[in-house]
């Protein structure tokens, strides 16, 4: 008899987060910055400072990303720093630095947006503007966003599944912006020798799920500098639409994160091995 039957338990047809979920749009978007396209054939590298400290850092970093063809330079202006007593960055003044690299040295700008604030002053100074782990689930900031319609790298919270991280980014593409470009940077876990676990499997899990472009940070993954190149090399493999490093001119001298920093030598060995990776997985650097 009918009653007697067992019940199937109801499955949504459809995912909470609508507009950045393939099933709305099955083909992959692209996210265009300048010249800069994320999410097509070619792998992008942002690399850069941490945080802006001088104009001689700035354009030191700057004047040897384009000499390495790095097309998009890092920096944080604002730093939201886990003491109080750490160095807090430049603000303003840094984004004009940074304002002015890119004017020099033709390399587009990404930086963070810690609050309501400082999002006025990075929407119009900065080329991509970051939203940082500690922020993905700051909603307000998030909607106001997506109004500016800038492109923009979301980062992955500390310990956000990737459907948090996904709603995150619904935020900002229902107050009208797809320009949207997600970052993983590690996730916490029991493990301890490392800053946080770089979560390789997102990338495909998200690709499936999602049609926005994916980038990684192995900087604050390893949290040592000597562990950003394999974990960089493994995100291509993976199938990463970009990657985002940070780079010093002295990473002994860094006022924020100087242990995970790469030496300019050392990054331009890391993407000299990234072409070779990049090659053999179909794409290009």
């Amino acid at each position: 008899m009918e009653s007697t039957k067992t019940l199937e338990p109801a499955v949504p047809v459809r995912r909470p987060y609508k507009l950045v979920s393939r099933e709305f749009h099955p083909e992959d978007s692209v996210v265009k910055v300048g010249s800069v396209v994320f999410g097509g054939p070619q792998v992008v590298v942002m690399a850069g400072p941490c945080a802006v400290e001088s104009r001689e850092q700035v354009m030191a970093s700057g004047e040897f990303m384009q000499q390495l063809g790095v097309p998009v330079m890092r920096g944080g202006a604002y730093k939201p720093r886990t003491s109080p007593y750490s160095f807090q960055g430049m603000g303003v003044d840094g984004l004009k630095l940074l304002a002015e690299a890119r004017e020099r040295f033709g390399v587009m700008i990404v930086t963070e947006a810690v609050d309501h604030g400082s999002l006025h002053h990075v929407a119009e100074y900065a080329d991509i503007i970051q939203i940082g782990a500690r922020n993905m689930q700051n909603f307000e900031l998030l909607k106001a966003v997506g109004q500016t319609g800038k492109p923009v790298l979301l980062k992955r919270g500390l310990s956000a599944t990737i459907d948090e991280w996904l709603m995150a980014a619904e935020y900002i593409a229902a107050h009208g912006n797809l320009n949207i470009i997600l970052c993983e940077r590690g996730i916490r876990t029991y493990e301890t020798k490392t800053r946080n676990t770089l979560d390789i499997s997102a990338i495909p899990v998200v690709k499936q799920l999602s049609h926005l472009p994916v980038v990684i940070d192995p900087s604050h993954a390893a949290g040592t500098w000597q562990w950003v190149a394999p974990l960089a090399r493994a995100a291509v493999a993976a199938g990463a639409d970009g990657l985002i490093i940070e780079a010093h001119p002295n990473p002994a001298e860094a006022l924020s994160d100087g242990p995970q920093s790469l030496n300019f030598p050392h990054l331009e060995e890391l993407v000299g091995s990234l072409r070779k990776v990049a090659d053999a997985v179909g794409r290009q650097l």
